[in-house]
């Protein structure tokens, strides 16, 4: 009788190859890193039009949703593909913040309410963001509301596509996850490194909810940990642009007559790049194949991927601006956009250090 492998799959397969080709396709056409830069210096970072293609025209918006309550009934490793590409072009649509955090919480709770806020988080016709602290890892203590009267009071910090939002997904004071409209809240942009991710300072003031579920906690916890697995995928994707881009420039830039890229010590440079991007893919598939099926492993994989990935997107992004000689620097030059987004990724859903502490504990690992 043949048994059911529990070894995790790393490599990608044919349906996920044609989905990154069809995404890509869409990327290269719509997003445009003169466009994005562009947006960046507007009111509007987010590309409504972008994502109206990705979600209502693709249906990316309900990959993690069960087809029973409206979505597409794939899983996180179609949902890491996406955020691979989407990371390759920086692009400014809300889709880890609402189709994987937000959903994911939502996926957690019961109910018509819940139900019907799903459906409509899965069609994209509604962007939804947990009201928690980009900053937040999977576990860690977060800020809560007030319950007064029936209403929310409290204000909320560092929540990551606020502005795009319809709904939030706010946790309370006694234990419950609430939905409350956007239009209910008062909103003010907070200054963020990564103006594609920008962040607010939300105000509650006597905001109607809807009660979601009673166990916020656990819903808010398989949120961030699905954020933070599937973020790896993202950083992934900057690491790899990064990484093909400057090598294709050293293969044209010349100096003294020759390819600057024949020079041996960028060979290294690169060299190494490449070992470190290659490693942070093993991770990243890892996490995203352990939260497609459940494994028990799931803690583990997510942790060591944030604390491998995220360190390897800043370096090859900060690999770039130093070896397209500084153009960096240059806001027209794409480059300064991957290393935002990679620095900025690297503070989210928990630094690599606290990922290596959660790590620790879970595998017993005791501090020297």
């Amino acid at each position: 009788m043949s048994q059911v492998s529990t070894e995790p799959d790393l490599l990608y397969t044919e349906e996920e190859e044609a989905l990154r080709a069809a995404v890509r396709d869409l990327l290269t056409d719509r997003c445009a890193a003169a466009d994005v830069i562009t947006r960046t210096e507007s009111a509007t970072p987010h590309d409504p039009e972008l994502w109206k293609a990705l979600t209502e025209g693709m249906g990316l918006a309900g990959l993690l949703v069960p087809e029973d309550r409206g979505g597409q009934g794939a899983s996180h490793r179609e949902a890491a593909v996406v955020l691979e590409e989407l990371g390759r072009a920086v692009a400014p649509v809300p889709y880890l913040t609402s189709a994987v955090v937000a959903t994911e919480a939502l996926l957690g709770c019961e109910g018509p309410a819940a139900d019907g806020l799903l459906a409509a988080l899965a069609s994209g016709r509604t962007v939804g963001t947990l009201a928690v602290a980009l900053n937040t890892g999977p576990g860690a203590a977060h800020r809560v509301l007030r319950l007064e009267n029936g209403t929310l009071h409290g204000e909320l910090t560092g929540i990551a596509d606020a502005a795009a939002a319809d709904v939030l997904l706010v946790p309370a004071e006694d234990g419950g996850l609430y939905a409350v409209d956007a239009a209910a809240v008062t909103l003010v942009p907070q200054v963020s490194l990564d103006q594609t991710r920008p962040l607010a300072r939300i105000t509650f003031d006597a905001a109607p909810r809807r009660l979601l579920t009673a166990d916020a906690a656990g819903a808010v916890r398989c949120a961030l940990r699905a954020g933070a697995g599937l973020l790896a995928s993202e950083q992934l994707g900057i690491a790899d642009q990064a990484l093909t881009e400057t090598v294709r420039y050293l293969k044209e830039r010349k100096q003294f007559n020759r390819p600057v890229g024949g020079f041996q010590a960028l060979k290294h440079r690169l060299a190494q790049v490449w070992l470190e991007v290659v490693g942070a893919r093993a991770a990243a598939r890892n996490a995203a194949d352990a939260l497609a099926t459940a494994s028990a492993d799931t803690d583990v994989a997510v942790a060591v991927a944030q604390a491998y990935a995220a360190p390897v997107a800043v370096h090859a992004a900060e690999e770039a601006v130093q070896l397209h000689g500084g153009l960096g620097m240059t806001w027209e030059h794409p480059a300064h956009l991957h290393l935002k987004r990679a620095k900025a990724d690297s503070i989210a859903y928990g630094t690599a250090g606290a990922h290596r502490e959660a790590l620790a504990g879970l595998v017993d690992l005791q501090a020297p």
